[in-house]
């Protein structure tokens, strides 16, 4: 796998006019006021600028008595949503969020991490599976060896909305659907047209008709994205189930006096639970309101299409598993857990 992160996109003109050519810490003085940059791949528009990003900021600004403080900017104010990564590696930035779905031609791991499609059935799967068994561990070792540290924000589910119902295999092989990484390769080799579309274009794309479906996480993410208005049906069973991630410049972050870094960690580690709870509470009022007042329609996916679309993922975890020895061992130890929970016949 190519781990080389290409900076040609980047216009050495832009980074000098917004003065980030260099990295940069802050001060580093205990009574001082450090500031980092963050950017950030949600839009503004989305629940998880405000609830995520910028709760973050805010508590963190609070338990610090202001000495750190964050500078955001929303999906494509600095670098696009491909670049953030290789931005908070090379110190561009100290901060950025980010989702493994961008990840998958950095880390090895990053296709586990976004989810393998039509793996994990609730939420609480994927959390002890990152959690409990070590997933969460294994990637965070993988970023290091970047310069990178990873910490997950929250888990949520990817579930598609379409502007047309799919109700046969016809349907769905004439269906165009914007999203990204192994979720991609899947549904092309399914049958379906799937390409990538940056979130901040997704509402265009499909009010244009450039694709006739997507996802931006699930229920809250596509009624703040205004998607149902251009897609009412969503669709069932979840596409997957993965983090959205916080990552942090790791010479950024030993900078830091030791007592933030402290109140850094503890407020990323009480945080990911709050979130991932919430998250999950406002899913469920979210569905019921759009279900019941705004027009949005289940699609559950026919039994052929749904058959399909796993035995397609299914026959490309043995691909995810030839990227290194680490994905090989988290495969495997994702398939003995789905074995465990009656999701996946023992071979």
């Amino acid at each position: 796998m190519n781990r080389s992160v290409s900076m040609g996109k980047w216009s050495v003109s832009v980074l000098l006019g917004l003065g980030l050519a260099l990295p940069h810490a802050g001060a580093t003085a205990d009574d001082e006021t450090i500031t980092w940059r963050v950017q950030s791949h949600w839009p503004s528009a989305s629940t998880s600028y405000e609830a995520s990003l910028e709760k973050l900021r805010d508590e963190l600004y609070e338990r610090t008595d202001g000495r750190l403080e964050l500078e955001l900017y929303e999906a494509g104010q600095l670098f696009g949503t491909d670049e953030i990564w290789a931005a908070v590696e090379r110190g561009i930035v100290e901060m950025g969020t980010t989702s493994p779905f961008f990840l998958q031609d950095r880390l090895s791991l990053a296709s586990v991490a976004a989810g393998l499609p039509f793996s994990f059935q609730e939420v609480w799967e994927a959390v002890y599976f990152y959690r409990h068994l070590g997933f969460e561990e294994m990637i965070r070792e993988e970023a290091s060896e970047y310069g990178v540290f990873y910490h997950p924000d929250k888990m949520l589910t990817q579930e598609i909305v379409l502007s047309e119902p799919i109700e046969s295999m016809e349907d769905f092989e004439s269906a165009r659907i914007a999203t990204s990484g192994l979720s991609e390769t899947v549904l092309s080799e399914a049958g379906a047209a799937a390409q990538y579309v940056p979130g901040e274009e997704l509402y265009q794309a499909l009010s244009t008709g450039v694709v006739d479906g997507g996802h931006w996480g699930a229920y809250q993410g596509a009624d703040s994205m205004s998607l149902y208005e251009v897609a009412p049906y969503h669709v069932e069973p979840p596409l997957s189930i993965s983090d959205d991630t916080f990552i942090f410049n790791e010479e950024a972050l030993e900078a830091l006096p030791e007592d933030i870094h402290a109140i850094l960690m503890d407020t990323l580690e009480q945080h990911y639970w709050e979130r991932t709870n919430e998250y999950l509470y406002h899913e469920e009022m979210t569905k019921q309101r759009v279900l019941a007042e705004d027009g949005v329609e289940l699609n559950p996916l026919p039994d052929d299409v749904h058959e399909r679309l796993v035995e397609t993922s299914e026959a490309h975890w043995d691909n995810v598993a030839d990227e290194s020895d680490e994905a090989a061992e988290a495969v495997a130890m994702l398939r003995e857990f789905l074995q465990d929970l009656g999701h996946l016949d023992e071979d």
